[in-house]
């Protein structure tokens, strides 16, 4: 099968500007995405799709793929089909899956890749999600972290960046799940989810996997042991900078930069 990865990726992020090119230990973030997707088996190749001169140029110099897409684009996926396109056209080949991959994740795992994408190799599922459990009441409460409510199938429910489930009704031992962001979709469903209107609650929630929900379908969703950081904010990436420190992966590629 014909398995990519996408890593979208833009300059102008309204919380973080630059955030794509911060330096982790001397290593942009957006290289550490690249490097550690790339050691997934489940893929045939890794690309960056982006906006901006300067993320395509380091992407270049460091021999990844990338692509340049539309300034116009204001969710991941839209940039992702975009570039998805651009490349059949370029190679000649149809791509079976394409796995977006968050440029803010800077320590996924290449396992979570091959978890997240199983399901949908087998025909299980159009669409995935990794879920992972959260650790700390603050996180449940801060709004940069989407939850995410489950039915006993391990579909999703609902999406929100509120805490969900609620316990504000004195049950304080709720299940607390977050989404990580490692998206697999099958070509078409990409491609039919973007010909979608944005839905009530996506905007509301600003959350995009609830357009798939509220038009009646399922997205799967993949527990991960893995432990991960999105990067939102610069406390983010100190955070980040110090767990990177002993990480193992870390070590494989960073001495080659």
């Amino acid at each position: 099968m014909n398995n990519i990865a996408i890593i979208p990726a833009r300059m102008n992020s309204s919380r973080f500007p630059g955030k794509p090119m911060a330096e982790i230990l001397g290593i942009p973030m957006i290289g550490h995405c690249y490097y550690r997707t790339k050691m997934s088996q489940s893929l045939t190749e890794v690309y960056i799709a982006t906006c901006d001169q300067v993320i395509f140029d380091y992407a270049e110099s460091i021999g990844a793929k990338a692509v340049m897409t539309s300034e116009q684009h204001e969710r991941a996926s839209d940039r992702c089909a975009e570039a998805m396109l651009k490349i059949e056209q370029k190679s000649g080949e149809k791509v079976d899956i394409m796995v977006l991959v968050q440029g803010d994740e800077p320590l996924t795992f290449p396992e979570m890749i091959d978890e997240a994408i199983e399901p949908v190799v087998n025909g299980e599922a159009k669409i995935s999600n990794l879920v992972a459990d959260i650790a700390t009441i603050k996180e449940f409460e801060d709004p940069n972290e989407v939850k995410v409510v489950l039915d006993k199938n391990n579909n999703a429910l609902y999406f929100s960046r509120e805490p969900i489930p609620s316990r504000k009704k004195g049950i304080l031992e709720v299940p607390m799940k977050k989404q990580v962001c490692i998206i697999p979709f099958t070509r078409d469903f990409l491609l039919e989810y973007n010909e979608m209107e944005p839905t009530p609650l996506e905007i509301i929630e600003s959350v995009d996997m609830m357009r798939i929900l509220e038009n009646g379908m399922n997205v799967k969703m993949i527990p991960t042991r893995f432990e991960t950081k999105a990067v939102d904010t610069q406390d983010d990436l100190d955070k980040v900078s110090e767990i990177m420190k002993s990480d193992n992966l870390y070590e494989l590629y960073a001495k080659g930069n």
